[in-house]
């Protein structure tokens, strides 16, 4: 039996580790590499057209998953590629090994064709970030690349010189176990016994949870009913906590809707759940508030904190629940329901006058309409700008639908690419890609992917000619919109021309039934829809303290818009409060 090379030892324990794809573009220096995947069984190169979509791509299977995923990038050029997609998937803490390959060893540092530094470049985007330049560091380097990633959830990058992943690797050693999967963390009993006190001594608490709420579902509603407590949620949260929540109060930011904000400014005690919400001008200065966080580099890093936990959101409930006093004062809970639903009323009544007629299509209408024909356990995946609001006001979550996007990081053109990571871990489930034409159009090639590994994506495409989010932070800034405008193709007839299925609309009447159409085509597909630019609705009233992006100074700012089938929910939840 011949001996193994380096590259067919790191595949391997790749395989070992769980890893069922590896996403990215062959180059001269992964040639090694890319070979032992052809002769691995147990593994596939999923070839994409872009280094950038490779790592969105594995960065989504990762995040629906939760297991190990991979992608690689030639030397140079093909490795840079794949940074903006690392950086998502690092922020989102999705567990991803990188292969970064690498010019010949023996010329690093000569300023040789092609020649970056990638165990450099990849640091601020990576928990661990080396090079292989010998093969004796195979396989200890790799396993603990692997146990990075898994163990502290995000990107590890290995940089590997072809000639290196060429030669013999060094004999083999005992097989060390690899980390698969992250332990639950539960919180010291110090931290526990105070944050008891704390919850026993305030009179109103709100719970704000975020994406760190994944599997606690049953724990949060529990607690929150035995607390009395309004619970809101960051956009990271909604899939999570909304559904089957009547204790829910909305989300909070700009993008927010409901009472969420009220919730939060008017509690005595505010619980941060499993959120690293970024904007900490939405959170109270003027409150008490704990946090816990199963990362600690997240405590106290958004606002000041009264109590910081270190713990899994579930374990932590799970030690609270026996043990708080439960309240029985329900008024504060009470008015934030009727303030969450009075807020929703408000908002959605732009938008149920002669909807279905108008033209061009109110992008509300079209998420609406494709919140009620998608499959109860879609995948969405979102494209980061106007279609985040579409996204978080109308797509209506139930425990099994996934709601992902680059929802930390923020990057353009990332929903297509993601949607190719979510289709492959299952075919037969329904994977929708909400793209705006910006960001569709960035990374426009890799609708060829699509077509290539007959993948089933669903593209709903909000074509509104513009860089929408863009122009809104103009807006608001007070600035004339400039450079935001789009000359967009056919998107349809783009799509029938790559051999997919492709249809326009530009009538309301029209969407219902291309939607279905797309559902039921077997093989890609993608429906343009010409909604109108104009749906960028800003507030009766600017504060000159807004300022551009996300931001907010001294007042609560919001896009003013609908939010589907929310109301209905909160409707609902009022009418089970109790009458005096």
């Amino acid at each position: 039996m011949a001996k193994q090379n380096v590259a067919e030892q790191f595949v391997d324990i790749l395989v070992r580790a769980g890893v069922e794809r590896l996403y990215g573009v062959v180059g001269d220096s992964l040639n090694p590499v890319v070979d032992a995947v052809r002769r691995n069984a147990a593994i596939d190169w999923v070839h994409v057209r872009h280094e950038e979509t490779a790592a969105f791509a594995a960065g989504a299977e990762a995040q629906i998953t939760g297991k190990l995923t991979a992608c690689a990038g030639s030397c140079g050029p093909g490795n840079l590629h794949l940074i903006n997609g690392l950086y998502d998937a690092h922020r989102s803490m999705a567990p991803v090994l990188a292969l970064a390959s690498h010019i010949p060893s023996s010329e690093i540092g000569l300023g040789y064709f092609q020649e970056t530094h990638p165990d450099q470049l990849f640091r601020e985007c990576s928990h661990y970030s080396e090079l292989i330049s010998n093969p004796k560091q195979m396989p200890r380097l790799l396993q603990t690349a692997i146990q990075n990633a898994v163990g502290r959830s995000g990107v590890s990058v290995v940089s590997l010189p072809g000639d290196i992943a060429d030669q013999p690797a060094p004999d083999k050693a005992a097989e060390t176990a690899l980390v698969t999967s992250r332990p639950t963390v539960r919180p010291g009993d110090t931290e526990i016994d105070r944050l008891v006190r704390m919850i026993d001594e305030a009179e109103k608490v709100t719970l704000f949870c975020g994406s760190g709420t994944a599997g606690a579902h049953a724990e949060v509603m529990e607690f929150a009913e035995k607390i009395k407590s309004p619970v809101g949620h960051a956009l990271r949260g909604k899939e999570h906590i909304q559904y089957d929540n009547k204790y829910d109060v909305g989300m909070s930011g700009l993008l927010g809707y409901g009472a969420a904000y009220e919730a939060t400014h008017e509690c005595d005690l505010l619980i941060l759940l499993g959120t690293d919400f970024p904007y900490n001008a939405f959170l109270p200065d003027d409150v008490r508030i704990a946090q816990v966080d199963v990362r600690p580099e997240h405590l106290g890093r958004r606002s000041k904190l009264d109590l910081a936990v270190w713990g899994d959101v579930r374990e932590t409930l799970r030690c609270l629940i026996p043990r708080v006093k439960p309240k029985e004062n329900r008024r504060f809970l009470d008015r934030m329901l009727k303030k969450h639903a009075d807020a929703l009323e408000g908002v959605v009544k732009a938008y149920t006058r002669k909807v279905d007629r108008h033209v061009p299509i109110h992008p509300e209408y079209v998420a609406s309409v494709l919140d009620e024909l998608a499959d109860d356990d879609a995948v969405f995946t979102v494209d980061t700008g106007m279609c985040n609001v579409w996204a978080a006001r109308y797509i209506s979550p139930n425990g099994r639908r996934r709601i992902i996007g680059s929802f930390s990081h923020g990057s353009m053109a990332n929903a297509l690419p993601m949607a190719i990571g979510a289709q492959f871990t299952d075919r037969r489930r329904q994977v929708v890609s909400m793209s705006g034409d910006g960001g569709f159009s960035m990374l426009m090639g890799d609708f060829l992917t699509l077509v290539q590994h007959d993948l089933p994506v669903k593209v709903v495409l909000f074509n509104n000619s513009s860089l929408g989010m863009v122009e809104l932070e103009m807006l608001v800034a007070g600035l004339p919109s400039y450079g935001t405008g789009n000359k967009n193709p056919d998107f349809a007839a783009v799509a029938r021309a790559c051999g997919a299925h492709g249809v326009r609309v530009e009538k309301p009447k029209d969407l219902a039934g291309a939607l279905k159409d797309a559902f039921k085509h077997k093989g890609p597909a993608l429906v343009d829809i010409v909604t109108d630019p104009n749906a960028l609705s800003i507030p009766p009233k600017i504060s000159a303290e807004m300022v551009t992006g996300f931001a907010l100074s001294a007042s609560k700012i919001v896009l003013d818009g609908g939010v589907g089938r929310m109301l209905q929910m909160a409707r609902s939840n009022i009418r089970n409060v109790p009458r005096p």
